[in-house]
């Protein structure tokens, strides 16, 4: 399907705190989910729903990130002196399968610093935003995640962002969207209100919003005036907030699921997930979880 979305920034800029140790010296962008990156399956969710380019916000240490998509003469030549084929020929689709920029977010400034820091990538064109601690699992048969939010804003020319429903008494872990579901699309929500974590009894909406983001040029001017705002931070939210005053915007609730890997209960439920979509793995990983179950009753 062509869109007229071509670039993607992803934030991957972040110390990772929560996976202490194991991001002492690893980004938690390559923390494997069985045995691929997370960043990779964000990666592939850009590039399978028509992104051509991706543009990473980056912080120091973290050239890893920039590594892991670039060829490995090396690595490739020794796999394919071994009869490696396959495995080298996984490892040049990597590199083949985008065009990656690094841009550098040159101090914590909060999401809305992060996407700013690509404007001199993207200039005038409209953009999607992926955030790597969520991975979204598409329905049978239903575009990518952002593919859905890309096919939204073809169709619209408005702001997307991506919406889960959640319990009411959860609501104040996330970004919420106020508003109403569109008369045209069960699927899609005209937002009448954006609120950054509200407050326990202040809840008036159970529509979360989650990292994924398609955004008109317009949003630049926006984040270059947003004022700091909650933790001392430029709040994207704050900016998206005057982009549906001024423009309209509007929320997808995405066909597929939602998996916080940046969580670590979210992330062992990732690894679950992908391991029991694998014919290699499911049967003895349902033999195993049988037995632990088993073992601890």
């Amino acid at each position: 399907m062509t869109t007229t979305i071509k670039s993607a920034v992803i934030p991957v800029a972040g110390l990772g705190t929560r996976f202490l140790p194991a991001t002492k010296a690893v980004p938690k962008e390559l923390l494997p989910i069985v045995d691929k990156p997370t960043l990779q399956y964000i990666v592939e969710e850009a590039v399978d729903s028509g992104i051509e380019q991706i543009v990473f916000v980056n912080g120091r240490n973290k050239g890893a990130i920039e590594d892991h998509f670039d060829y490995s003469y090396e690595l490739e030549d020794t796999l394919r002196r071994r009869g490696k084929e396959t495995d080298a020929d996984a490892l040049k689709a990597i590199a083949d399968s985008v065009k990656i920029v690094s841009v550098r977010q040159k101090f914590p400034g909060g999401l809305g610093h992060a996407v700013l820091a690509a404007k001199p990538v993207i200039g005038d064109a409209p953009f999607a935003v992926l955030l790597g601690d969520d991975i979204i699992r598409p329905d049978p048969g239903a575009r990518p995640g952002i593919g859905q939010l890309m096919d939204a804003f073809d169709a619209t020319g408005k702001g997307q962002v991506a919406l889960m429903t959640v319990p009411l008494d959860q609501i104040h872990k996330y970004g919420a969207a106020e508003g109403d579901v569109d008369a045209a699309d069960a699927h899609r929500f005209n937002i009448s209100a954006l609120v950054e974590k509200p407050p326990p009894g202040t809840e008036k909406t159970d529509q979360a919003v989650i990292g994924r983001y398609v955004l008109p040029s317009s949003i630049w001017q926006l984040l270059e005036t947003t004022e700091q705002g909650r933790g001392g931070e430029i709040q994207l939210t704050d900016a998206l907030d005057v982009l549906r005053d001024r423009e309209g915007l509007m929320g997808v609730k995405f066909r597929g699921m939602r998996v916080d890997a940046g969580d670590k209960l979210g992330y062992l439920q990732a690894n679950l997930l992908e391991a029991l979509d694998r014919d290699d793995l499911k049967p003895g990983l349902l033999a195993l979880m049988q037995q632990l179950l088993d073992d601890n009753r």
